[in-house]
């Protein structure tokens, strides 16, 4: 598949001065990777915060959570590899989260299915997605790995009275 995933955390010592506070694979305590799932999921680093506190030290792993697609509230920073049909991917179900999504691909292709749309994307590409009900498919033969800054959001009064009632999220 890809190059395994390495996490670099920085903070402060008793003296304030810049340190690693730790360097490997960030924990993951999740079912999503597998083939059965057709991806492997990871879990980077995630705040309920909307403005995270930069603490010395983190109080707690930020991975030692409850796994959802977006937490209810603050960020999240997870990179997904989706892999190619004869590996098990398939295409994930259309779905829409109410978030504000800043999406890398970082190597590989893969295919963003929204409504009428499709749009290929490649190594160095971005999506701006923006709460929009869409899917993502791997038609390649290689693996294609993503990043996803997933932020909280909410939709305007404006574009709520256009959207399918009721409303349904990802979560």
């Amino acid at each position: 598949m890809t190059e395994p995933v390495r996490r670099v955390v920085t903070g402060h010592d008793e003296k304030g001065k810049s340190v690693v506070l730790s360097d490997g694979s960030p924990p993951q305590h999740h079912p999503m990777r597998g083939r059965s799932v057709g991806a492997d999921f990871f879990e980077i680093w995630s705040s309920s915060r909307p403005v995270p506190a930069l603490t010395s030290v983190e109080a707690r792993e930020p991975n030692e959570r409850e796994f959802t697609i977006m937490p209810v509230s603050g960020h999240l920073l997870r990179l997904i590899d989706i892999y190619p049909p004869q590996d098990g991917g398939k295409r994930t179900v259309m779905h829409r989260t109410k978030t504000l999504d800043y999406v890398v691909v970082i190597e590989g292709e893969v295919v963003l299915i929204l409504d009428d749309i499709e749009v290929t994307l490649r190594k160095s590409d971005v999506v701006v997605q923006r709460g929009t009900v869409h899917a993502w498919e791997n038609r390649s033969e290689k693996a294609a790995r993503l990043a996803y800054f997933h932020i909280d959001a909410e939709f305007s009064a404006e574009l709520l009275g256009k959207l399918p009632k009721p409303l349904e999220l990802m979560r």
